[in-house]
């Protein structure tokens, strides 16, 4: 209830500020597991991307989000488990896959708010060779002109979300080369 509440929420506040376009919505299953992989260039990325996202979603977000207890408390109400970024965080791997037995994961494969895709972590792919789950990504435009980087409030403009299934991943022999494709995808979106 809290999700829905919250998702319902965020569509009102950033449908005052913005007109967002979401193509692809047909490609996500109606039940079951599925990893979403998403470029990450505004902390509004999260929230727009579930917001448009048919399924609810568990969220893997960075540990300093939940140093504040109510907000921690919160995050957890609303699917985030915090992970700690630059190492393995094995805990956080196995929780995952307990997810991704029956239900969707968001993870962003750069790691952090990025531009570009010149570095990204292989969990998409570590997660996908362990799983077998379908593998979704996600391309956002505009939230990072929305919600610049130091940014306290939203600014007008356009949010456009689009959504595609990664095709081939089975040929695929590493986690590497499978986070590899899952990047080139959300590239050519």
């Amino acid at each position: 209830m809290t999700y829905e509440f919250c998702k319902g929420l965020c569509f009102l506040l950033v449908s005052l500020f913005c007109k967002i376009e979401v193509e692809g919505k047909d490609v996500f299953p109606k039940t079951g597991p599925f990893i979403l992989a998403s470029n990450h260039i505004s902390y509004l990325d999260p929230e727009v991307v579930g917001m448009v996202c048919p399924r609810q979603l568990n969220y893997l977000a960075k540990e300093e989000l939940f140093k504040n207890k109510l907000a921690a408390a919160f995050l957890k109400k609303i699917n985030v488990i915090p992970i700690k970024r630059g190492h393995a965080d094995l805990h956080v791997l196995r929780l995952s896959l307990k997810i991704l037995e029956d239900r969707p994961l968001l993870i962003f494969p750069q790691g952090t708010r990025a531009t570009n895709y010149d570095s990204f972590k292989e969990g998409v792919g570590f997660l996908y060779k362990k799983s077998q789950a379908p593998v979704i990504v996600a391309k956002v435009y505009g939230t990072d002109k929305v919600l610049p980087k130091g940014a306290r409030f939203l600014r007008f403009g356009k949010i456009k979300v689009i959504f595609a299934r990664v095709e081939g991943l089975e040929g695929q022999n590493t986690r590497h080369q499978v986070t590899a494709k899952v990047i080139e995808t959300i590239k050519s979106l």
